[in-house]
This record gives structure tokens, C-alpha cells and sequence, in this order.
């Protein structure tokens, strides 16, 4: 087990119930987990309880073996790799330069980057088809060029894991599809990984499990097939839905028009 959240609780201030209430989870070596739900489910919330980044009311996470608040941040940094939902490019920087960044965590602020370290930066680029990208500006990219960038740097830690937050936002379908193949392919490389994300069919056709969110609890939990059940969604979602299997037999949802009752 790389990471592990168990019971987690977050309540923000003023709020009557809790953003996350009671809700586990955890990342293991070579696991696709996605996990979904409506807006306001308590998504990324779960992802910063993971990260420590908020207090945690109830519960514990544990990394490596370890209490999250044992580590230090520099420490996180070299086991897990995050690509958050946003970033806005406030300074550009060649590519390389910024996928560069990311080795900071394993050297220190003022040590010069290694032999090592440069390596570890092509590798990451060329891992995330990226490598031709190396001497471009940041903000001459594309948006996914920028997302794989992202993905890079990430990599470049050298994590044994990645956590994802809505990696696809604002993407059209190729490059969509672009970034869950790549973290597919970085996953059965021997990956953990954790991608929140709001597209449904992509998630059952490339996660290995699915965790779904309603209103901070955890709803199901399990592979797709079991998670994606039509009654569950329409009531989670508040949309009425059918679920039909694509020919790899992955579960995608349809949702209805009214007056439907299915495919």
C-alpha cells in the first residue's frame, strides 16, 4: 500500500455537515482508482485531506507505512507526483526548465541540478510524449501539451504514485483520451494512481476501480461494472440514465432524455 485515507472527516468553517464524512480509500502499485461524482461531492476535498492540505477532522492517512504528518513536504514530494485541477502560467519557462522544478523536492533549494536530474526530466518527457516540447515557452502550449507538461513534472519526481484532480478539464475528446491513456500506461507500468474526474465513461473504461461521492459519503466503491449501476446514478446525479456495455464490456452511461426509459 503506497497511500491510505481511513474514516476521513473533513468539515470546513461554518458549515453545518461535513465536505467528507467518514469516507476510505487507498492507492496501491499498478491501480487505476477514479473517482467521481457531482459537483460538491467532496472530490477534490478527498484529495486534499490526502495531501494533507486540509485539516482532517476524523480519521487518519497513512503513507508508506507511516502517519501522513510524520513526513515532511519535501519527503511527500518524492512518493507522491499531483497534477491539480488548475494552474494558471504566471512566469513562462521553457519546458524542460519547468519539468526541471520538479527535482527540487530530492536536492535541496540551492544544490545544482545533477546528471541524474536532467535524466530524470527526459525521461519524464519521454514517457509523456513530450520531449519534443522541451525547448518551447510554456505559454505557447496547447492546452494538452500543457496537461501532459503537467504530467511530466510530476513524473520527474520519481513518485510511486500520481493523484490526479480533473486532469482533463477544458480538453476536447483527443486530447482527453491523450491523457487517460497516458496514465493508463503509466499505471501498468507499476503506478499507483488516483484520477477525480466528471467523465464517467472514460473512467469505466480505463480504471480498474471507481469510488463514487454524494454529499461527502462514499456511495459504492468497486470495479466499474458494479459502480455504474442506472438506479445508483440516477439518484446520485439527479438525472434519470441508462447504462449500456461498449464492446470491451465496460459499462457507459446514456443519459435520458425525458420521457426515455432506456437503451
Amino acid at each position: 500500500m503506497i497511500l491510505q485515507g481511513k474514516d476521513l472527516t473533513v468539515r470546513y468553517a461554518g458549515a453545518e455537515a461535513p465536505a467528507l464524512d467518514r469516507v476510505s480509500m487507498d492507492v496501491r502499485p499498478g491501480r487505476l482508482l477514479a473517482v467521481v461524482g457531482p459537483n460538491g461531492s467532496g472530490k477534490s476535498t478527498l484529495m486534499k485531506a490526502l495531501l494533507g492540505l486540509v485539516p482532517v477532522e476524523h480519521g487518519t492517512v497513512v503513507l508508506r507505512e507511516r502517519p501522513l504528518a510524520a513526513w515532511r513536504r519535501a519527503e511527500i514530494a518524492t512518493v507522491l507526483g499531483v497534477v491539480s485541477q488548475r494552474e494558471e502560467i504566471l512566469y513562462p519557462l521553457r519546458v524542460e526548465d519547468t519539468v526541471l522544478m520538479a527535482r527540487y523536492a530530492r536536492l535541496g533549494p540551492l544544490a545544482a541540478p545533477r546528471a541524474e536530474d536532467h535524466a530524470a526530466v527526459r525521461s519524464a518527457l519521454e514517457r509523456c510524449d513530450a520531449w519534443a516540447l522541451r525547448d518551447r515557452r510554456t505559454d505557447t502550449l496547447s492546452g494538452g501539451e500543457w496537461q501532459r507538461v503537467r504530467v511530466a513534472r510530476a513524473l520527474a519526481q520519481e513518485p510511486e504514485a500520481l493523484l490526479l484532480d480533473e486532469p482533463t478539464v477544458a480538453l476536447d475528446v483527443r486530447h482527453e483520451m491523450e491523457v487517460f491513456e497516458l496514465v493508463r500506461a503509466l499505471t501498468d507500468g507499476g503506478l499507483g494512481s488516483v484520477v477525480i474526474t466528471h467523465h464517467l465513461n472514460l473512467a469505466a473504461r480505463y480504471a480498474d476501480a471507481l469510488l463514487m461521492l454524494d454529499r461527502g459519503r462514499a456511495v459504492a466503491d468497486g470495479p466499474p461494472g458494479e459502480v455504474l449501476d442506472a438506479g445508483l446514478l440516477s439518484s446520485v446525479f439527479g438525472w434519470p440514465v441508462a447504462v449500456t456495455a461498449w464492446r470491451d464490456g465496460s459499462p457507459q452511461l446514456v443519459p435520458l432524455r425525458p420521457g426515455e426509459t432506456g437503451v
